[in-house]
C-alpha cells in the first residue's frame, strides 16, 4: 500500500514499535496522529519528529485506550485536523501480569475497539487498512507470561476473524 498523502493513527506511538511505525509512515510522505497515554514521551516525539518532517503532518493526542471516550475522541481529531484516516496501527500494549485486567484491556480490548472505530470512520470514506499488533506471544506459550500470551493470541484470533468480514463489508459497500 502507497502511503504518500495518507492519514494514519498509530496506538502506543511515542515509543518502541510505535514510534518506528511512525517514522516509517512519514518517511513514505503520510500524516500521523500519534496517540500515546504518555504524556511527556508523546510530546517529545512529536518535537523530535517535526524537526525531522513538516509539522503540520502530526498530531499527538494524548489518549488511554482503555477509555472508550477517550478513544473515540482521538479518532475523531486525527479527521478534524487530517480531514480523512486510511490507516490504523493498534500497537498499544504492556506486560504486566500483575495487573492482568489492566493488560487484558490494554492488549486486547482497545485492540477490538480500536478495529471497530476504525472501521466506522473507513466505511463512511474510502476504506482504508487496519494493521494489529501481536507478538511471538501470540503463536506460542509463554509459561512466565500468560496473560500476556493470552492477548497476543486473542489478536490473532480476531484479526484473523474479523478480516474476511471486514473485507466483504467493504466490498459490499463500495458497489
Amino acid at each position: 500500500m502507497h502511503v504518500n498523502g495518507k492519514v494514519a493513527l498509530v496506538t502506543g506511538a511515542a515509543q518502541g514499535i510505535g514510534r518506528a511505525f511512525v517514522q516509517a509512515l512519514l518517511e513514505e510522505g503520510a500524516k500521523v496522529a500519534l496517540v500515546d497515554r504518555n504524556l511527556e514521551a508523546g510530546e517529545e516525539s512529536k518535537a523530535a519528529l517535526d524537526e525531522q518532517f513538516e509539522a503540520q503532518r502530526t498530531l499527538f493526542i494524548q489518549c488511554d485506550v482503555t477509555d472508550q471516550e477517550q478513544l473515540q475522541g482521538a479518532f475523531k481529531k486525527t479527521i478534524e485536523r487530517f480531514g480523512r484516516l486510511d490507516v490504523v496501527v493498534n500497537n498499544a500494549g504492556v506486560n504486566n501480569e500483575k495487573d492482568w485486567e489492566s493488560t487484558i484491556q490494554i492488549n486486547l480490548t482497545s485492540v477490538i475497539r480500536g478495529t471497530y472505530i476504525g472501521l466506522e470512520y473507513m466505511r463512511k470514506g474510502n476504506g482504508g487498512v487496519i494493521i494489529n499488533i501481536s507478538s511471538l506471544a501470540g503463536l506460542m506459550p509463554a509459561a512466565h507470561q500468560p496473560v500476556y500470551c493470552a492477548t497476543k493470541h486473542g489478536i490473532i484470533g480476531f484479526t484473523r476473524s474479523i478480516a474476511p468480514i471486514a473485507n466483504c463489508q467493504r466490498s459490499v459497500n463500495d458497489h
